[in-house]
């Protein structure tokens, strides 16, 4: 579909009758829902043998789903920072889980900025040291946690909340109760009943939102805590999957060709004392194993909540669905119960996303092309038919989700400070600085004949002409969407550098080196 076409849809869509043809058109109301560490294998339409999602599978079949969706950094705030503000991690600073707040757009001030009411509820977990990031961006925002090294986790808002219901004490999404102190790789069914856990809490307030939101187009965030540990879902998704469950496959694969941080993990997890009986190594893996997959069934069911809600009230035709997470997880699989460290292995970078957009989305495609979380924020302003946003990195990917299948970009690339990991046709390589190990260690691993990375063939003499390409993909990858706060010359018709300067004070996208580039003025760029 062309831009022109896009547009007269949006137009046409929010049109209802004669009276309606007289007045502005009604924008589309965006819903993102996020979860937290959902592996992208795990959904019914990837072929999962176990998992168990009719509501993911629904959207699917009415959407688009991308297979090949990549995330910008393996934990969560730098990459909900990026998911916001469509930008790179290393151009917006971000790798750890702390920070005081950026002067940084995103995708709710945008929205909000033209005329949208915005909001975000659940685990929100961006930075916040001197006030939430998002805090001036939303009309409304409620986080369900506090994010710091001692108790209390839970929010102002949730605590009272349950306090109010004689539940507090059976909360168990952060800690289990019965185990204080210890490491707290466990699965058991959670004590809280489901309508007053995180997720049941976190779908009540966003759809109380929704309800408000009849004079003004919307925007918000359902911000799902699960499949993150504590994997503790609640009884009713526990008991959908048997005890004997299968364990995850690569269980006990070999980490001798990994890196020794990979292997450290791995062997610490053979020491692991469980907290539960049976404590055995494969009793343990399989409770966090059925109670993950439990966990993802729970954020499908509160999905599903959503999506019926939108039907009921008539809303579902001119709302704009879109479902991801923030990261994967291991979970079990290669014996690693967690998600670091994450930057080496696909169940960790790849995630699920999926989009509905009445009337431009075709029913049930997949999309095989390269994209990644960054391409969120952009793509909803277009679908929005708002202006694109100035500072991000992503790509609007509305061509893709009209049926296009063209590729947007070469490479998808997942960051930690001194880690990279790149995605390119079947290969999956990983660059290490060479302090962090004391010498050259790296991964490469070809997914198409090799989709557990068994084999990694970094050394390999038949592979180094791979490698060194992907060396350099990775290199122009990084100096190509590094923003700056000015270069020279200056941009044709701006005097002053400050001139040029995006919402996050760098050069925008319109000003920036590639424009040079294209210009020819490329002296000292």
């Amino acid at each position: 579909m062309t831009q022109i076409a896009r547009r007269e849809f949006l137009r046409q869509s929010a049109l209802s009758g004669a009276a309606a043809a007289a007045s502005p058109p009604r924008r589309m109301n965006v819903v993102h829902v996020i979860a937290d560490q959902h592996q992208a294998r795990c959904l019914g339409v990837e072929g999962h043998p176990q998992a168990i999602t009719p509501n993911l599978d629904r959207l699917a079949g009415e959407g688009v789903r991308f297979s090949s969706a990549y995330t910008q950094n393996p934990i969560c705030t730098p990459s909900r920072v990026s998911i916001f503000s469509g930008q790179y991690v290393h151009n917006h600073g971000f790798y750890g889980l702390g920070g005081r707040a950026p002067r940084l757009p995103s995708f709710m001030s945008h929205f909000r900025r033209h005329g949208y009411r915005t909001a975000a509820f659940g685990k929100i977990h961006v930075p916040e040291d001197g006030g939430s990031w998002l805090a001036e961006h939303c009309d409304l925002l409620e986080d369900c946690y506090l994010y710091a090294e001692r108790p209390p986790y839970l929010s102002e808002h949730y605590t009272a909340y349950l306090r109010q219901r004689g539940l507090l004490e059976k909360e168990d999404s952060v800690l289990l109760p019965e185990f204080p102190g210890v490491q707290q790789h466990e699965g058991r069914p959670s004590r809280l009943p489901y309508e007053h856990c995180v997720e049941g809490w976190t779908v009540a307030q966003a759809l109380r939102f929704i309800d408000e939101s009849r004079e003004r187009p919307f925007c918000v965030q359902v911000s799902l805590p699960r499949p993150h540990e504590c994997y503790t879902p609640d009884s009713r998704f526990w008991e959908m999957y048997p005890a004997n469950l299968e364990l995850p496959r690569g269980l006990r694969n070999s980490a001798a060709q990994r890196p020794p941080h990979f292997q450290r993990v791995v062997e610490d997890l053979k020491k692991h004392k469980w907290l539960i009986e049976p404590r055995t190594f494969e009793d343990g893996c399989r409770r966090v194993w059925r109670a993950y997959l439990a966990c993802i069934t729970q954020v499908d069911f509160a999905l599903g909540q959503i999506l019926d809600h939108l039907e009921k009230n008539g809303q579902a035709g001119n709302t704009v669905v879109v479902y991801g997470s923030d990261h994967g997880a291991y979970s079990g699989t290669y014996g690693i119960p967690e998600k670091a460290p994450g930057i080496c292995s696909e169940v960790v970078c790849r995630v699920p996303l999926i989009w509905r957009v009445p009337g431009v989305a075709k029913a049930g495609q997949v999309c095989r092309q390269l994209v990644e979380n960054v391409d969120i924020a952009p793509t909803l302003a277009s679908l929005c038919g708002l202006p694109p946003m100035d500072t991000v990195d992503g790509r609007d990917l509305a061509p893709l989700v009209a049926g296009e299948d063209k590729p947007l970009r070469e490479v998808a690339v997942t960051e930690n400070p001194w880690s990279k990991a790149l995605r390119w046709g079947p290969w999956r390589f990983v660059h290490y600085q060479r302090e962090m190990f004391h010498g050259d260690v790296g991964e490469l691993y070809n997914l198409e004949k090799d989709p557990d990375e068994t084999r990694n063939l970094y050394t390999d003499p038949a592979h180094q002409t791979v490698a060194g390409e992907c060396r350099r993909l990775l290199l122009e990858w990084l100096i190509r969407s590094t923003r700056v706060v000015s270069a020279w010359p200056p941009p044709k018709g701006v005097t002053l550098a400050s001139d040029a300067a995006g919402g996050d004070g760098k050069e925008s996208n319109q000003y920036g080196p590639a424009e040079r580039v294209r210009r020819g003025a490329v002296h000292y760029i």
